[in-house]
């Protein structure tokens, strides 16, 4: 079995977010891997674990981020939970890529470890935390061909058939798929392991592979600000919060209450 889990680096989601010539600044010192990709993690570990003795020591785990050089941490995380191999993709001509652009790379990037040896599954988060669009598993699994098996909330796997349930506002659906496939897992799917000591202090020193653009066989135009299909046209500072306004209730509470619903038009 061999598993491809895609990471992304984000901005702390406590940090003060900000645009810069209509793009995230990604701070190193406030970065770090998405917090729910540690759940996509966390499932190809599991699937890996459940495998029979023989067919789990051939098995192999490999963390794929396209970043820039100061995220290595997203892969460190991954090592320190027991993936096996960590690949970055970074290049000057993919910054500022869209959801596509992004896709596009991180498909390319699996095709190169297909060439390698075949690839069972891709796993990823349901979705980043900085942009929360959730579409990017669906686009890497249309560029790669593959059948998608999205949002999952459990995910079970017999012989070559990946079966996962998810649910919505009203149903509890339970899908299946062949391997190969694409999976995203909720945050609901499990809990992701806290790292033990040997492999923290591995994880310092594991190698990280480094690809370009130029080594997936991306065209320039294609990927970052050149073939995103949108762009950042405007952005501001988040307006500082206002005074807060204390209400003491002495039998009057819901009638303030509705007076201010009413002055700032919440209702």
């Amino acid at each position: 079995m061999r598993i491809v889990v895609l990471l992304k680096y984000v901005p702390d989601i406590a940090s003060d977010r900000r645009f810069a010539e209509g793009r995230v600044v990604r701070d190193p010192a406030e970065g770090s891997l998405n917090e729910l990709d540690e759940n996509a993690v966390e499932a190809a570990l599991r699937l890996v674990e459940a495998l029979p003795d023989a067919e789990r020591e051939a098995s192999e785990v490999v963390a794929v981020t396209v970043a820039p050089e100061t995220a290595d941490i997203t892969l460190r995380k991954a090592y320190q939970m027991g993936v096996h191999r960590g690949v970055r993709v970074t290049d000057d001509a993919l910054a500022g890529s869209d959801y596509f652009g992004t896709a596009a790379a991180l498909a390319a990037a699996v095709r190169r470890l297909e060439a390698e040896a075949p690839v069972d599954l891709v796993v990823t988060g349901m979705a980043a935390l900085d942009g929360l669009g959730s579409v990017v598993p669906a686009l890497v699994a249309e560029a790669l061909g593959r059948p998608q098996l999205t949002l999952a909330k459990s995910v079970a796997l017999e012989g070559r058939t990946l079966t996962v349930t998810r649910e919505s506002d009203d149903a509890v659906e339970t899908l299946a798929a062949p391997l190969p496939a694409v999976l995203s897992v909720t945050d609901a799917a499990n809990s992701p392991r806290y790292p033990n000591f040997k492999l923290i202090m591995a994880a310092r020193t594991k190698a990280v592979e480094t690809w370009t653009a130029a080594d997936l066989g991306l065209d320039p135009a294609a990927v970052g600000a050149a073939g995103a299909r949108s762009v950042v046209v405007d952005s501001a500072p988040r307006p500082p919060r206002g005074e807060t306004e204390l209400v003491v209730d002495k039998g009057e509470g819901g009638k303030a209450l509705a007076d201010f619903l009413i002055r700032n038009d919440l209702v």
